[in-house]
């Protein structure tokens, strides 16, 4: 609703909540409530699960008329829970949070977007954030150096020579465009300083002419899917594509259904020996196996009391992961204790608790239970030390089973060059005293005869990146092995924002350094905080030195590992992995491990806690069995198992009563916006409209809005198209556009080479979003992608068609452009999983791709194909390329799209695909047309949301 607009009240909810000293305006539910029982006795809000009211009271506050009527106030209000959604509504978050990988291009959009307006005859500055907007410079450090003293000073460094053009664009940005700030790097990662910092939970308007504030739930969308990490807290947001919240930011409302709610109830308590973690990746599959993909999961039952804070957004954070919109937990107490404990002040809490109670939206043990769609149940103490890989998220594994369960994955992880019949023995570290590699016969590198490996000194654990051979004086081919852990990081938001189980891996690394074990050197250590508070309290706690003799320095505060941001591995273990096609492990208290994700050479990798991670460094293998094995020799060579350094639950909960108080927050995030000196004295360029620079490798201007007419020209049907990838299942945002490292002899590495970047500075895909040149040339690059049109092979390979000539996906794609010919991809399930990345369907776009027929999809980037003017397919049930016979070499033909979308569908949307085989044979199959919402029509008539959203605002739509 704008500004300018009467708010009709129909139900005369506006009041005023008086909190403390202060009077706020606020629109009660009850009153609403009262006025349609006048209509429907008997209707009680409290039936709505919290999420629901939160959403309810969105649309009592931007009552219009218009976009928001009375009608969809009552559809909402009288909510049937088993009804399949199909009520869309105007949702209007109160802010924008953003990362700088999704950051970045974003705000490349709306400078683009500026000039744009200014060639439409209009007004440049209509293109600025009307909800706050805030960004936090997070994804962008890379672990080159590790296992040092000086590894987060190097690390910083390096981050900030590669992406001093990005942070100047980003410091441009603060001051172009009002209602948008940026959080220094090196602070944090973007979740755990949203959750530690920017979420108010109830939200506060600037006062009016007339000084009157409004107060409201607090709620967001950002451009990371693990926004929903501050569901913990009871603020709703989830996590949507960068051109999604570029409109968000633009005052467009979030055009949604209303969804079914999932409750999942918890009972009891977590039993000694389990973490947060290890009940995280039990509700991931719990919920994978249910369904809830487009849903809300809400938790509630008694096992809620028994959670802190951080227990709750650990399990909200990874929403994502088991496929829900968000996962939300109520606020109570342990919110005002969690607000408290993070520096909040007190008229901040004391407004909170009085807002929520009067909205009926603060729970309590006498809260009655709301209705679900669904339900099911959990009790804590059956939870289990768990461990999840070595593909997905929710392919969860006992903690007991992990090696079995690589064991019997190795086939399927052996890349095309792998020798599946090489059996090897793993060589065991023995850390006494200075520590030595011993023992034991192994297998030679070829499988052949057996050979006697001596045992060698090692004089220092300090690792530098290039050489393990140089630093320690061993030869990696004579320890790594099928199952060898070459990466063990403590990194990502999931985790790093839980004090219990950061702590749980201090106190296991102390009693494991009292008991003299030690890391074995060709694993890569890595710590990445998610917030600098997280240092303090190991320092307080005197964990830190600890973790440092184990090799787990700090490398960085922000996403690093989980993002791909892992950095090279030492040149001589990765020339091993090279050589013997070896099924390298990563394990990381991270919440991703898709292929190809975490290290281009590491093809395994396993999320788990962060003391189970260092667990894992120590055995330096996921082949380990931790019930029967010794985890490695201590002193006087005794043996020491993983029981023997296990902290108790007890321990672990004293350790954080003592070392962790609101002054750690208080301080830390006074200064959250200073930044360090570099950024401080870093020059940006001034104006309203940004001066490109035609030789950035960095920053360009997105091509999106060029020669774009006033009004959009009738939406056509698609004919003679070629398919340009035939995919499998699970096929993530992660293969369609990877964020990690860039090949060096792939499309986006010649551009880079071409334009006078040296390999070592590549840098990330992620980092370089900001430029399509990069990114289109990235787009399915991904180095584990699997294209069934180019079968033996891995990478963004296919065949160029109807000459069957193998190449690049990009280089195909030229000719295809140049040819005239609209493109294709064909997928099966969850097609599009993972991050909620815009470039995922913005690299499709400029490829040249036309539509996408998948079996189904994952909610954000079904959303974005739409957005960027891709249409989204979906065979029927039961149908998909393989029971459909098709090869991607036929030639495909949609009619019928413009008259469908001109009646909204009013004949159903279901349309007819032919695809002639190439020998005059042609098969016809029914696709359901996944444009979900009446204002996802108008997107796509658009050729897009920005587009629909300047030309709106250019007073052309």
């Amino acid at each position: 609703m704008s500004s300018t607009t009467q708010h009709p009240d129909s139900f005369q909810s506006k009041s005023t909540l008086t909190s403390g000293a202060s009077a706020v305006t606020l629109y009660r539910l009850a009153a609403l409530e009262a006025a349609l029982q006048l209509e429907t006795p008997g209707l009680k809000l409290s039936r709505l699960p919290f999420s629901l009211r939160i959403l309810l009271e969105n649309l009592l506050r931007h009552e219009d008329g218009g976009s928001v009527t009375a009608d969809d106030i009552k559809f909402l209000a009288k909510w049937d829970p088993k009804a399949e959604p199909s009520r869309e509504i105007a949702y209007m978050p109160a802010r924008v949070l953003m990362q700088d990988f999704t950051g970045v291009p974003a705000i490349v959009d709306l400078a683009a977007m500026r000039d744009a307006m200014r060639e439409l005859g209009g007004d440049p500055e209509k293109i600025n954030p009307l909800q706050p907007a805030e960004l936090v410079i997070d994804h962008s450090v890379q672990v080159d150096e590790f296992g040092t003293a000086h590894a987060y000073d190097l690390n910083a460094a390096l981050e900030f020579t590669r992406n001093r053009e990005r942070y100047a664009f980003l410091k441009w940005g603060q001051t172009a465009f009002n209602n948008f700030s940026a959080v220094p790097p090196g602070m944090g990662i973007c979740h755990q300083v949203n959750l530690e910092y920017l979420a108010r939970v109830v939200f506060t308007t600037a006062p009016a002419e007339d000084g009157t504030v409004t107060a409201y739930p607090d709620t967001l969308v950002g451009t990371d899917s693990h926004t929903t990490m501050v569901n913990g807290l009871g603020v709703l947001g989830w996590g949507v594509g960068g051109i999604e919240a570029e409109a968000a930011m633009l005052g467009q409302p979030v055009s949604m259904l209303i969804p079914q709610v999932v409750g999942f109830k918890l009972t009891g308590k977590l039993k000694e020996g389990t973490t947060a973690t290890d009940l995280v990746l039990t509700v991931t599959e719990a919920l994978r196996k249910l369904g809830v993909v487009g849903k809300f999961v809400e938790f509630y039952g008694p096992g809620i009391a028994e959670l802190p804070l951080a227990d709750r957004a650990t399990i909200a954070n990874m929403a994502p992961e088991y496929g829900a919109t968000c996962g939300i937990f109520p606020v109570d107490e342990e919110t005002l204790n969690y607000l408290r404990l993070t520096g909040r002040t007190d008229e901040q809490i004391a407004l909170v608790k009085a807002y929520m109670t009067e909205q009926g939206m603060f729970h309590t043990a006498e809260t009655p239970e709301a209705e679900y769609s669904a339900t099911l149940s959990l009790d804590l103490a059956t939870v289990e030390p768990s461990l999840a890989g070595p593909k997905r998220p929710q392919d969860r594994v006992l903690l007991s089973g992990a090696a079995a369960s690589f064991a019997k994955a190795l086939p399927a992880l052996l890349g095309p060059a792998g020798n599946k019949s090489v059996e090897r023995q793993m060589v065991r570290w023995e850390g006494e005293g200075g520590s030595d590699l011993s023992a034991s016969a192994i297998a030679s590198p070829a499988g052949g005869d057996l050979v006697q490996v001596e045992t060698l000194p090692v004089a220092s654990l300090t690792v530098a990146p290039t050489s393990v051979q140089g630093r320690f004086g061993v030869d990696p081919d004579k320890y790594l092995d099928h199952g060898s852990i070459v990466i063990a990081a403590i990194t990502s938001c999931t985790n790093t924002s839980n004090p219990y189980v950061m702590i749980a891996a201090g106190l296991l690394a102390k009693k494991a350094v009292e008991l003299g074990l030690k890391t074995p050197p060709w694993v890569k250590t890595s710590l990445a905080p998610g917030s600098r508070v997280v240092t303090d309290y190991y320092t307080k706690a005197g964990l830190l030195k600890y973790l440092d003799a184990l090799r787990f320095q700090v490398v960085g505060y922000g996403c690093t590992t989980c993002i791909g941001n892992s950095g090279p591995l030492p040149t001589d273990v990765s020339k091993a992995i090279e050589d013997h096609s070896l099924v390298a492990v990563s394990v990381l208290s991270g919440n991703r491990n898709f292929e190809g994700r975490i290290s281009p050479e590491v093809r395994a990798n396993y999320l788990m806690s962060p003391p189970l991670v260092v667990a894992y460094a120590l055995a330096g293998s996921i082949n380990h069995d931790f019930a029967t094995e010794p985890i490695g020799f201590g002193h006087d060579r005794k043996p020491v198992y993983l029981k023997d350094i296990w902290p108790t639950q007890a321990e672990v909960s004293a350790t954080v009563a003592s070392c962790i108080d609101s002054t750690m927050f208080r301080t830390q995030y006074s200064t959250v916006s200073d930044g360090d000196a570099n950024w401080q004295n870093l020059k940006f360029p001034e104006g309203d409209t940004y001066g490109w620079e035609p030789d950035s490798t960095y920053i360009r201007k997105a091509p999106y809005f060029d020669n774009m007419p006033a009004t959009p020209a009738d939406v056509q049907d698609i004919r003679a198209a070629r398919c340009l990838a035939v995919l499998g299942d699970s096929v993530t945002t992660d293969h369609i556009s990877p964020a990690g490292s860039i090949k060096l002899n792939g499309p986006a590495g010649k551009y880079l080479l071409e334009h006078g970047v040296a390999k070592e500075d590549f840098n990330s895909y992620g980092s370089r979003r900001g430029n399509h040149e990069v990114m289109v040339r990235g787009t399915f690059a991904n180095v584990r992608l699997r294209n069934k049109m180019a079968p033996g092979t891995e990478g963004g390979v296919t065949r160029l068609l109807p000459e069957l000539t193998g190449m690049s996906i990009y280089d195909a794609s030229v000719i295809y452009a140049e040819r005239g010919t609209p493109l294709a991809i064909l997928a099966g399930k969850e097609y599009g999983s993972g991050s909620s990345r815009d470039w995922a369907a913005k690299g499709p776009r400029l490829l040249g791709i036309r539509f996408v027929i998948a079996e189904s999809y994952e909610r954000i980037h079904r959303s974005n194909l739409v957005g960027m003017g891709i249409l989204p397919l979906q065979f029927e049930p039961g149908e998909s390329a393989e029971t459909l016979g098709l090869t991607g070499e036929e030639i495909f033909d949609i009619v019928g799209l413009k008259d469908m979308l001109d009646s909204k569908f009013a004949a159903g949307k279901n349309l007819t695909v032919k695809a002639e085989n190439g020998t005059g044979t042609t098969l016809e199959f029914p696709v359901t047309v996944r444009i979900d919402t009446p204002q996802e029509i108008l997107y796509y008539q658009h050729g897009g949301i920005l587009q629909y959203v300047l030309r709106q605002l250019a007073g052309k739509a």
